[in-house]
């Protein structure tokens, strides 16, 4: 890892950069002058995500760096992390959630009120636990980190924006279309082709927030604009409306948003059903970042290994019972943030349901079902050390209180592609494995 400068031009390559001004200009007269990218494979077995396979014309080249001009904001210091990512340390009232028209005057919190009440005894227990290591971030291996009065920002590429479908699809995920309803169950992406394997609480109560202790994999994907990813869902409003609030934090393995194939820390919120607020990390204005060592959307390190080491992250996201943000921290209790109050509607009160789990994207390129891998790729009956977890699910309630959820429900649509088996016991209180391995002779 090491220091580096400031780049005016992130993701331009300045050899080329007069040829380039000359196809903008050009560009305005003719609009029918294109730039061929190098052609690769769409599969993400490909080394290389950072190419991409389109004609891409010079007028949509200039929108895509205006907008990384707008979401790059000038850094303080710029680290160079040992996997290849540039982190930019942005100082804090410059960060990108300030943007937000909400947020116009938004007075940046510290410190959360008051945290959820259990978390020290809670902290002591998985302090005392022996099998399992904690997972952290690569960029500061080397005790670099972002100065003080500032919070590292991964800086974003023209390539990671040329892999999205479209500049207004970066860094956002489809609306969640309902498949079908039963009682007191979520409904769930599927037409669109997220597939699940999910714990979920009913939908009678008052919840505001949840935690739990996340098994980290790097599960293969088999094509670029896949994912797989195991997260915490925080939800208030309709599923089959417009109005769906969401609050999601965990890993995920995205080649098309990162260009790699490493297990990331990622964010998401949307207010409107995932129609047109919000998106991942920081890509737009939205989730206020308050902590200089935990930078969103890098590489968690190191990873769990098939009857190997295991390693998990612990997330709890909670409401700030006096001033309403949602907070969230990371490991034994860092706080990374916030999501203002002011982004949401229904969960400018309280949220209805807590999800937990895991979600791929199932494109059926060829046909068939995709062979991108849940967890760690394998079933849920694999057990400790081959199939992934989720332990110590918890939820916060109307008295800002940390407890056990002892009733969870499970769903999964396709039990034969990825799979969930949930129990309970001492240690682990409330706890699943899930996963799987997607294609299969049974999941064809």
């Amino acid at each position: 890892m090491g220091i580096v400068g400031r780049k005016r031009y992130p993701g331009f390559d300045h050899a080329t950069l007069p040829l380039t001004l000359f196809h903008i200009l050009l560009g305005f007269v003719l609009q029918s002058l294109v730039l061929i990218s190098t052609v690769t494979s769409t599969t993400a077995s490909d080394l290389n995500y950072t190419k991409y396979n389109k004609q891409v014309s010079s007028l949509r080249l200039e929108r895509i760096q205006r907008h990384l001009d707008k979401i790059n904001k000038p850094p303080v210091l710029t680290i160079e992390s040992p996997d290849g990512d540039i982190i930019d340390c942005v100082h804090k009232r410059k960060q990108p959630a300030l943007d937000h028209p909400l947020l116009k005057n938004h007075k940046i919190q510290k410190m959360p009120t008051a945290r959820p009440r259990d978390m020290e005894m809670e902290k002591k227990k998985r302090e005392d636990e022996s099998m399992m290591g904690g997972a952290w971030q690569m960029w500061h291996r080397n005790g670099t980190r972002c100065p003080k009065g500032t919070v590292p920002v991964r800086r974003n590429t023209m390539q990671d924006v040329l892999r999205a479908k479209s500049l207004f699809d970066f860094g956002k995920k489809h609306r969640r279309i309902p498949l079908y309803r039963q009682t007191d169950a979520p409904d769930v992406v599927s037409a669109n082709g997220h597939e699940h394997a999910i714990a979920y609480t009913g939908t009678s109560q008052e919840v505001y927030g949840a935690r739990a202790t996340i098994n980290v994999w790097d599960p293969s994907i088999e094509m670029v604009n896949e994912f797989s990813l195991s997260q915490i869902w925080i939800l208030s409003g309709s599923f089959d409306g417009s109005d769906l609030n969401s609050i999601e934090a965990g890993w995920q393995v995205s080649p098309e948003l990162y260009g790699d194939n490493r297990p990331r820390l990622f964010t998401y919120w949307t207010s409107d059903s995932y129609q047109a607020t919000g998106c991942y990390n920081l890509l737009c204005a939205g989730f206020i970042q308050t902590n200089s060592r935990i930078a969103i959307g890098a590489a968690i390190s190191p990873v769990s290994s098939y009857s190997g080491s295991q390693y998990d992250i612990s997330i709890l996201i909670w409401k700030d019972p006096k001033i309403g943000n949602w907070w969230m921290s990371f490991g034994e209790g860092t706080l990374v943030g916030y999501w203002p109050a002011e982004l949401f509607t229904h969960l400018a009160d309280h949220a209805t349901m807590v999800e937990w789990g895991g979600e791929v994207v199932n494109t059926r390129a060829d046909g068939q079902h995709t062979s991108t891998q849940m967890g760690s790729g394998h079933f849920a009956e694999d057990g400790f050390g081959k199939a992934s977890y989720f332990r110590n699910l918890e939820v916060v309630d109307a008295d800002n209180s940390l407890s056990s959820v002892k009733d969870i429900l499970t769903l999964a649509e396709n039990t034969n592609c990825y799979n969930i088996k949930s129990s309970y016991n001492n240690e682990w209180g409330s706890y699943f494995y899930y996963g799987g391995p997607g294609n299969n002779p049974n999941c064809p």
